[in-house]
């Protein structure tokens, strides 16, 4: 088969006849058989994705086919598509069926693209390693011994073996983007309240966004301005216009760009990835554009103030999967009768799965009249401040640069915490660069930036490099990214 890496490829083949829609799709089910073992897809639409590729291909025949006709994409499991099965990775979902369609989802398929299956990730999108999944761990393509990064790895390794055009993920501290970087792909997270959040499950509410994984830059792009705009479902939901993406351009000057001197100065960095970041840095200058590395003061803060709210907004939005409405409900035995308050703690222990529980029993520690003041409020205080700091930055600069991960894709079960010595704080780490960009609700991308060719399964491990932009600059971010990506 023709293995394609664009949108572009695929449009210029259907144009000249040379594919249809139907034989894309039976070239991209035969690949996810052969790749079965990465545990990618936990259900695959083989019939409804054919039977809606024979349609298109009848729009195409008729000239009435939408902007996405042949582009086939996964949904990550967190995402509702009506009469399918979503279950986010859970065993409290059950064999719960979409009553509706997101609202991204549905635009999407108004543009006549084809959904090929639900994509494997982190439970309740919790987690940077995709190991958390009720389902079982998701294997990166480039080295089966390593995680793809989380939450959304099943959506990136989908796109990075080809078993798909794109993938459609969720974002909440870098699950777009960490999965993207160790996998190298594409990966972009919007301005806060850019796509509606209608029909995602929740996780942290005021940090979740949706977001398109991609080969492609111009991928993404399309992806995004298709998904972006008001939604009268979604009160978050900003009614900027949406402007088009793919067709952005860059200032016609030479532009400002900062970088965390973290992110090339750090012991905790990899060699391989400030080498790479150091070497995009000169790029830059060499073309004339103003590279300054900057200092972050509350760095340090990030990931504590991150987890503080978003395991205290986890709790809240958790707590309506308690075994009564729906989702699974533990079963009541002669031996062991339950009462109410017996269902609730029984269905939820074991319908919930270790990494949840523990953020749940975080969050609601944290919002406990005991606590609320020392913990909660005086992280929502340190958000405040950093998005100061960071709006201040953008005064001076266009955008911020950095690598997305501290590390290349570590190894499967290294950072569990589940060996005595282990330090399961190292896991957390993993999303150091990427949360600054869901803490403040600035858009962020992130390219790939070459491999270390030291580790890996012989053909090395991805590296990403990462991009900040001020809020609804997606259009700037993009075209940046595209510069990055190609022309540098």
């Amino acid at each position: 088969m023709t293995l394609y890496r664009s949108f572009s490829s695929v449009q210029a083949d259907i144009n000249s006849g040379s594919v249809t829609c139907r034989q894309l799709v039976e070239q991209y089910l035969a690949r996810i058989s052969e790749y079965r073992h990465l545990n990618v897809f936990t259900e695959v639409y083989d019939v409804d994705a054919l039977q809606q590729a024979d349609i298109i291909d009848k729009k195409i025949g008729a000239g009435t086919a939408g902007r996405l006709a042949g582009m086939v994409i996964g949904i990550k499991d967190v995402l509702s598509y009506a009469r399918h099965g979503v279950r986010a990775g859970s065993h409290m979902l059950g064999e719960f069926t979409a009553q509706f369609t997101a609202t991204a989802v549905q635009r999407l398929l108004d543009e006549d693209v084809i959904i090929i299956g639900r994509q494997n990730c982190d439970e309740f999108a919790m987690g940077s390693s995709n190991e958390n999944s009720a389902f079982g761990p998701v294997l990166n393509a480039a080295d089966t011994n390593r995680v793809p990064g989380g939450s959304s790895g099943g959506s990136a390794v989908a796109v990075q073996a080809g078993l798909c055009l794109a993938s459609i993920g969720s974002d909440t501290g870098g699950s777009v983007r960490q999965p993207a970087a160790f996998c190298g792909v594409v990966g972009l997270k919007p301005t806060y309240g850019r796509i509606s959040r209608w029909g995602l499950i929740a996780y942290a509410s005021s940090f979740d966004c949706i977001g398109p994984i991609a080969n492609t830059v111009d991928d993404a792009a399309l992806l995004l301005e298709i998904m972006a705009g008001a939604d009268e479902f979604d009160s978050t939901v900003s009614s900027q216009p949406v402007s088009a993406y793919t067709q952005a351009t860059l200032p016609d000057r030479p532009l400002r760009i900062a970088y965390l001197r973290d992110g090339v100065d750090s012991t905790g960095v990899d060699q391989s990835i400030r080498e790479a970041t150091l070497a995009k840095i000169d790029s830059l200058r060499q073309a004339g554009h103003t590279v300054d590395p900057v200092d972050i003061s509350l760095l340090k803060y990030l990931l504590p103030t991150y987890y503080i709210l978003t395991t205290a907004e986890a709790s809240s939005n958790l707590s309506r999967f308690d075994g009564v409405r729906y989702g699974y409900r533990s079963v009541s035995t002669s031996a062991s009768p339950l009462d109410l308050l017996s269902l609730y703690k029984k269905s939820r222990t074991e319908g919930f799965g270790a990494e949840v529980r523990k953020r749940i029993l975080l969050g609601t520690f944290v919002l406990s009249a005991s606590y609320y003041d020392a913990y909660y409020t005086k992280a929502q205080q340190v958000r405040r401040l950093i998005r100061q700091e960071t709006e201040q930055l953008f005064e001076h600069y266009d955008f911020l640069l950095s690598p997305t991960t501290p590390t290349p894709a570590f190894l499967l079960g290294e950072k569990t915490g589940q060996r005595p010595d282990d330090d399961p704080l190292q896991m957390y780490l993993a999303d150091i660069f990427t949360v600054q960009a869901n803490v403040v609700g600035y858009p962020s991308i992130s390219i790939p930036n070459g491999t270390d060719t030291s580790l890996g399964d012989g053909q090395g491990l991805p590296i990403g490099l990462q991009l900040m932009a001020p809020p609804f600059a997606e259009g700037a971010l993009v075209a940046m990214a595209k510069k990055l990506a190609y022309d540098l």
